[in-house]
């Protein structure tokens, strides 16, 4: 069964698959868990859920009061502030915790236009190493590291899982740096037998909560502001930032030492997505396709007008380059997930109108 025919949520804890259970080993009690991105989409929904659950959860935020105003409903969370590139400054905050998830990476800025690969490495490659290292100096011996499907690559059309590599000559500056991120960790791993560590690698997450927004809020807030000129090309593999956070909590609990878990979600071409997130949210949208050569034209004007005018581009080529090389590439295998973590996806329609609820809740549009 492929993952895009799954309609029940995903639930933590194994396959109910009494075969796999036998071999799967007790589940890890979480006491004390410590975010990082905590206000991102994903981050936010992870503490809820840990919260949820009574876990006690230390947030990390390098706005105290954009945390705190995103979890005014949790008061039970502490905010810790900092930064992914000064881990020094708030590693005494990892002491007496059971499990570190780290969701926090510098991603916005690299579609953007212009090339960021110093910061991309300061935060996400530096920056991991840096907080695993502090992670195991303060007594934590559980790290969660959020790859993503960046990390991976496989012909167009077929199924890609967690052996299939990406070589970081293919990636661009982002998907380099999440490359190099997991490298880290498997260094870190490889020279502290005590340490344990996963990945989980979720693909194009959207859900409520995306304060930042993240690139689908964006398309979310376009599409309802009537701003989407057009069909763009390319396929994409979505998935809920909720069940995302799920598959963190079960690879915490049971996840192997050194394993990856894909929560890459359902493949969908951009042409199928639109049209439902208009039908869900009772919205027309566009029907024309935009051919590749025009999208081409336009991140490159835009980008000359972003460098004079020092505003952000909408599209910049880094991301047209993105949609060209990813097409097909989208199809991903979660056998793994669910059989070792019980991983399920809720539908997709649920998820896209749990998004626009959320931002039409919030005054957004």
């Amino acid at each position: 069964m492929h993952h895009q025919d799954h309609q029940a949520p995903l639930q933590a804890g194994v396959a109910r698959n009494q075969g796999v259970q036998a071999r799967e080993p007790r589940a890890r009690p979480i006491r004390q868990a410590f975010v990082t991105g905590a206000t991102g989409l994903l981050g936010n929904n992870l503490v809820r859920e840990l919260a949820a659950r009574g876990i006690a959860v230390r947030a990390l935020a390098r706005s105290v009061d954009k945390a705190r105003k995103q979890l005014a409903d949790l008061p039970q969370v502490q905010v810790v502030h900092g930064d992914m590139g000064e881990v020094g400054a708030f590693a005494d905050a990892l002491a007496g915790c059971d499990v570190v998830f780290h969701a926090a990476a510098h991603f916005r800025d690299s579609y953007k236009g212009g090339r960021h690969w110093d910061e991309l490495r300061r935060i996400n490659v530096d920056g991991t190493a840096a907080l695993i290292a502090a992670a195991h100096a303060a007594g934590v011996r559980r790290f969660v590291q959020t790859s993503s499907i960046a990390v991976l690559d496989g012909l167009p059309g077929t199924l890609i899982d967690e052996t299939c590599d990406r070589l970081p000559a293919d990636a661009d500056d982002y998907y380099r740096s999440k490359i190099l991120a997991d490298d880290a960790v498997r260094a870190f791993l490889r020279q502290h037998p005590d340490m344990h560590a996963c990945f989980v690698l979720p693909g194009w997450m959207w859900g409520p909560g995306d304060i930042g927004p993240t690139s689908a809020g964006q398309l979310v807030n376009d599409v309802a502001r009537g701003k989407l000129p057009g069909l763009v090309p390319g396929s994409f593999s979505v998935v809920d930032a909720r069940d995302v956070a799920l598959a963190q909590i079960a690879a915490a609990e049971r996840g192997r030492r050194g394993e990856r878990y894909l929560a890459a979600g359902r493949h969908m071409e951009m042409g199928e997505l639109i049209p439902l997130l208009g039908q869900v949210a009772g919205i027309p949208v566009p029907t024309r396709k935009l051919p590749l050569p025009l999208l081409y034209a336009l991140a490159a004007v835009q980008e000359g007008y972003a460098r004079v005018s020092g505003k952000p581009v909408l599209l910049g080529l880094a991301t047209v380059r993105l949609m060209a090389r990813e097409a097909g590439r989208t199809r991903f295998n979660p056998a793994k997930s669910e059989h070792e973590l019980g991983l399920r996806f809720r539908p997709l329609e649920q998820t896209l109108a749990d998004t626009v609820g959320w931002y039409r809740q919030h005054g957004w549009f």
